[in-house]
């Protein structure tokens, strides 16, 4: 079960896995960005700290680099997430409207070209829509969510293999829904 009031703290945190899962760009990287979306009792914290320590160390010449080396010429580090278990099945297709419809009920304006199970825009819906006041969230959200833990599952391991900085904001990306996701008890 989705622990809506949780998921709507960590609101701040969704809006920085947006912006550094989209295609850097110079303002992506001051440090108040980090500093608005983390405290320390984030429990993507440590991760998110990581990730940041290590971009730093490249230019932004070499950040774009190795952005568009892992996310568009990697198939395993597609950051489409449904493609992971799908690909081009018609399942996907489904699923990718059902999404959208999602987004459009909520207020979120698809981009044009764009699909909606694209990694940063999942997280940029989290984000940006206002959702916390509705009553059936919890039941809206168990696709969206479901579908980004499967498909961050598949990209963080490809991500590791590749001694990727991404591979620690995709793990705080994980750590964050993991705390957003209540286990439910067990039936006696």
């Amino acid at each position: 079960m989705i622990n809506v009031a949780k998921l709507y703290e960590f609101k701040p945190s969704f809006g920085f896995f947006a912006q550094q899962l989209m295609y850097p760009e110079k303002l992506d990287f001051h440090p108040a960005f980090l500093e608005a979306s983390f405290n320390p009792g984030h429990p993507a914290y440590t991760h998110a700290n990581m990730y940041w320590s290590l971009m730093q160390e490249f230019s932004m010449e070499e950040i774009q680099e190795m952005y568009t080396e892992t996310f568009d010429f990697q198939k395993n580090c597609a950051l489409y997430m449904t493609y992971f278990k799908f690909e081009d099945a018609k399942e996907r297709g489904q699923m990718l409207v059902k999404l959208k419809v999602l987004y459009e009920m909520y207020g979120l304006e698809m981009p044009d070209g764009e699909l909606p199970d694209y990694l940063p825009l999942m997280c940029e819906f989290l984000y940006a829509a206002e959702w916390v006041q509705d009553a059936k969230t919890t039941e809206n959200f168990r696709m969206p969510i479901a579908i980004l833990e499967d498909g961050t599952y598949h990209l963080l391991k490809a991500l590791e293999k590749m001694e990727s900085p991404y591979f620690h904001l995709v793990k705080g990306l994980r750590e964050t829904l993991k705390a957003c996701v209540e286990q439910e008890a067990a039936a006696l």
